[in-house]
């Protein structure tokens, strides 16, 4: 457990203050989590750095100063970037890989997941059930996060974390890789029962406000529901993947 102290200092040690020094950081390889700029910067830096962001697909939010006065008393110069503590990896180099080892592909989508203890509690369980990649969206994904990995309990270290600016492509590739996209939603009458997970699967996991988006229901192989007896309509979403990853994890032990 952190003192509030030492959480202070590792969120800190994850924060970039200044444009020259998120340009040197994004120059340099480092994976961008958040960026933070001051609603109205202008300059001849600042433009520097934003045809940087648009080259690396680096998104930013603009913020009024007070935001990034709260988050940090440095002179942040109007911008403010936070590293991510894990390293994003790319599913094209992740898939060929798990077939090269003789393993079948269990993978995890996620669909508009934005809260970070949601996230977390995913990346626990997926790693404890044998998942060889969580993937998620560049925009519309919760941050990666001390707060996320200490709700993962360290498993967001163990496991491969893949960023893509397109979803529907990803599922694409996967189904060009002989890799089922099984889309865990409501809006069907099979039960997840009724899906073979022994294959190679990739789960889509969506947000619990608006589910998995149209495109991807429309061209899974299988859409899937978990049978629900109570008055209240649905599981919170970390709950869902639990049940639905440790069903794989059932079929694949008999």
């Amino acid at each position: 457990m952190y003192t509030n102290s030492e959480k202070v200092r590792r969120e800190q040690n994850q924060m970039i203050f200044g444009i020259r020094a998120l340009i040197e950081a994004i120059k340099s390889g480092k994976d961008i989590e958040a960026v933070y700029v001051q609603r109205g910067l202008t300059g001849a830096l600042f433009n520097e750095l934003r045809v940087l962001l648009k080259e690396a697909e680096i998104t930013y939010q603009q913020v009024p100063v007070e935001k990034l006065n709260r988050i940090t008393t440095k002179n942040h110069q109007g911008v403010v970037g936070m590293i991510s503590p894990v390293t994003y990896q790319n599913i094209e180099d992740i898939v060929p890989q798990i077939y090269e080892k003789g393993q079948i592909p269990l993978l995890i989508i996620l669909d508009g997941i934005t809260d970070v203890r949601n996230m977390g509690a995913i990346a626990r369980t997926a790693e404890c059930s044998g998942v060889q990649a969580i993937i998620v969206p560049v925009k519309g994904s919760a941050q990666i996060n001390p707060d996320t990995i200490k709700t993962s309990a360290g498993a967001l270290f163990n496991i491969p974390v893949c960023r893509h600016e397109s979803l529907l492509k990803v599922v694409r590739f996967l189904q060009a890789s002989g890799i089922q996209i099984v889309a865990c939603t409501e809006k069907t009458n099979d039960l997840l029962y009724k899906v073979d997970f022994k294959v190679p699967t990739a789960i889509v996991m969506g947000s619990e406000e608006d589910g998995i988006s149209s495109e991807i229901i429309r061209i899974a192989d299988h859409l899937s529901k978990i049978p629900m007896s109570g008055t209240i309509g649905s599981l919170n979403v970390s709950v869902s993947a639990g049940v639905i990853l440790y069903e794989a994890v059932r079929q694949r032990l008999d």
